[in-house]
């Protein structure tokens, strides 16, 4: 029988997070989500495509170091962040499929987490700089990530504002 853990403080905020932010997301203009650039020059639509890659990436790490029989060597796309972000063209993307993708990705994330095995939690993979990350590390640091770059968000919408 798999043995589950408890980490509903990460799956309450990512819900919490999507509640509070989707009608956020969903008011603002095209001029705000187009226009308006943070200092890693992206927009809200690209940071937005930016934590769709974060969802994507990490359930494909959660749900394979729960099986991975080795050491996992998986892509990790941090040092090409702004390749995935052109590449997916999220400048041009329809900003409400965008925003429903974002949301039920990260729906979906909190499913994966409730359903993470407990014994799989020291399961590490490497990162490109070599850095081991173990699946408890990297679902504690999900919740974080998603803060970080909701508050960019955050900031370009009331920069335009002023």
């Amino acid at each position: 029988m798999i043995q589950r853990t408890n980490f509903s403080y990460i799956t309450d905020g990512i819900a919490k997070v999507i509640e509070t932010e989707e009608r956020l997301l969903n008011d603002l203009s095209v001029e705000v989500i187009t226009q308006r650039i943070n200092r890693q020059n992206r927009t809200i639509k690209q940071i937005l495509g930016h934590l769709i890659d974060s969802a994507s990436n990490n359930h494909q790490r959660m749900v394979r170091l729960q099986y991975s029989k080795d050491l996992l060597f998986f892509p990790d796309y941090r040092q090409d962040n702004d390749l995935w972000i052109a590449l997916q063209d999220y400048q041009n993307t329809d900003w409400a499929n965008l925003i429903q993708l974002w949301k039920f990705y990260n729906l979906h994330i909190i499913h994966v987490i409730h359903s993470v095995d407990v014994t799989k939690l020291d399961n590490y993979w490497c990162d490109f700089e070599g850095t081991k990350v173990t699946l408890k590390e990297m679902i504690e640091g999900y919740l974080d990530h998603l803060h970080l770059h909701m508050k960019e968000i955050h900031e370009l919408a009331e920069s335009t504002i002023q």
